[in-house]
């Protein structure tokens, strides 16, 4: 059972990841391509995700020896409202490919619990350009936001990126609640401001965009009041999201994961002190892995018959292959 071999990916607004793994050495190799995957009329392109999976697996297989996978996890973003087209086409494509015998779809929501607190209960703000707040008691899931750029995503890295943006063409209108400050940065990030709607609208990772000026916005927190206030306002919305999450417990956990806390003290201090708010019997720890861990501890659990996390179809499905 030690050398029995898994394959895990982690799709997402970063781009896709893949790793190899065994049951007994964990993993054996990884790899990552910065370009996320096609999103179209169908939803996430099983095709696409496959054309980057493949090869990628392969080139991973001849560098490690590691042994043919008997079980790939996928973790994709926006599974629940965009994965149709996967869940009805990807478990097929991976047995032809791979000739694994159990396939399994999660939410990147679900990976990122599974990494962070494993089979513990509690919940987890994973948080990048997107954010979603999942919780489990092990028996159901529980989640909030998760719902994209346009219409959610509130603290995430866009959310926070397009409320700087705002204030740097506030200040550049001469509006009210500008900054200067913000105003500088974004001119010298994307030249000049009439240009910035040319340069974001029609663009298909405009979330993306949005979330790389997150790290600015941050910059200028400790002597800027109106960036310090629009991190402020990102800690209380994820704050919020988490508050929702959350399984009713005595003392559950909480853990943050993702990339949008790279950003450090000017958004995480503010986020300790509204998770204390709203959730004051919750205990903070830290994340033990990010979702390609995740991804790997399912598969591992998949193929050893010790999977403790809730099935649900748009955020944990599992099917056998004969």
């Amino acid at each position: 059972m030690s050398d029995v071999g898994v394959l895990a990916v982690d799709s997402g607004g970063s781009g896709l990841r893949v790793a190899l793994a065994t049951v007994g050495q964990g993993v054996l190799g990884r790899r990552s391509s910065p370009e996320p995957v096609r999103t179209g009329a169908r939803g996430i392109d099983p095709e696409d995700l496959m054309a980057r999976l493949v090869p990628a697996a392969r080139a991973l297989a001849a560098e490690t020896g590691a042994p043919p996978p008997t079980t790939a996890v996928v973790g994709a973003a926006g599974l629940g409202t965009l994965g149709g087209a996967l869940r009805a086409e990807l478990p097929a494509a991976l047995v032809r490919e791979f000739g694994v015998r159990t396939t399994a779809l999660a939410a990147d929501a679900v990976t990122a619990y599974a990494g962070a607190l494993g089979t513990r209960p509690g919940v987890v703000v994973a948080a990048g350009t997107g954010v979603i707040a999942i919780g489990t008691d092990l028996t159901s899931w529980r989640r909030a936001d998760g719902w994209g750029h346009l219409l959610g995503d509130s603290g995430s890295g866009a959310w926070i990126g397009r409320a700087g943006l705002e204030a740097a063409l506030r200040a550049y209108d001469g509006r009210p609640g500008g900054s200067a400050a913000l105003l500088a940065l974004a001119r010298e990030r994307f030249g000049p401001l009439p240009g910035l709607p040319g340069l974001l609208y029609p663009r298909s990772d405009r979330a993306a965009v949005l979330a790389s000026f997150a790290p600015c916005v941050a910059s200028r927190a400790h002597d800027d009041p109106v960036a310090a206030g629009v991190l402020r306002a990102a800690a209380r919305h994820l704050a919020d999201s988490a508050a929702a999450a959350c399984p009713p417990a005595d003392a559950p956990l909480i853990a943050l994961t993702g990339g949008l806390f790279e950003i450090g003290a000017p958004l995480v201090v503010p986020l300790e002190e509204e998770l204390a708010g709203v959730l004051p019997h919750a205990r903070r720890t830290s994340a033990e892995g990010d979702p390609l861990d995740g991804a790997v501890r399912i598969a591992v659990a998949l193929a050893t018959d010790t999977c403790g996390w809730p099935y649900e179809e748009t955020l944990l499905s599992v099917a056998h292959h004969p």
